[in-house]
């Protein structure tokens, strides 16, 4: 994992899978369905619920870096 606060993430994931989880989440959805979660978990080798700690992980560390409340408010993406 690189050193841009990814230490936070208590999950150890190889370059590849943080690689396809960061494309879905900057380019697809911050909040991705059950069917598009699914689908990334199934790229990525990973359990949906897996994928879903990621994204609401990496959700918070979006919204830490972007100064609002860590928890989901009224701003999506």
């Amino acid at each position: 994992m690189s050193a841009s606060g990814d230490a936070m993430f208590a999950m150890d994931l190889a370059e590849d899978q943080i690689k396809v989880l960061e494309e879905n989440f900057t380019k697809v959805s911050k909040h991705p369905d059950d069917a598009t979660l699914m689908l990334i978990a199934a790229e990525c080798g990973l359990s949906e619920e897996e994928t879903a700690k990621w994204f609401r992980m990496r959700n918070a560390q979006w919204r830490k870096a972007e100064g609002l409340p860590a928890e989901l408010g009224s701003v999506k993406d």
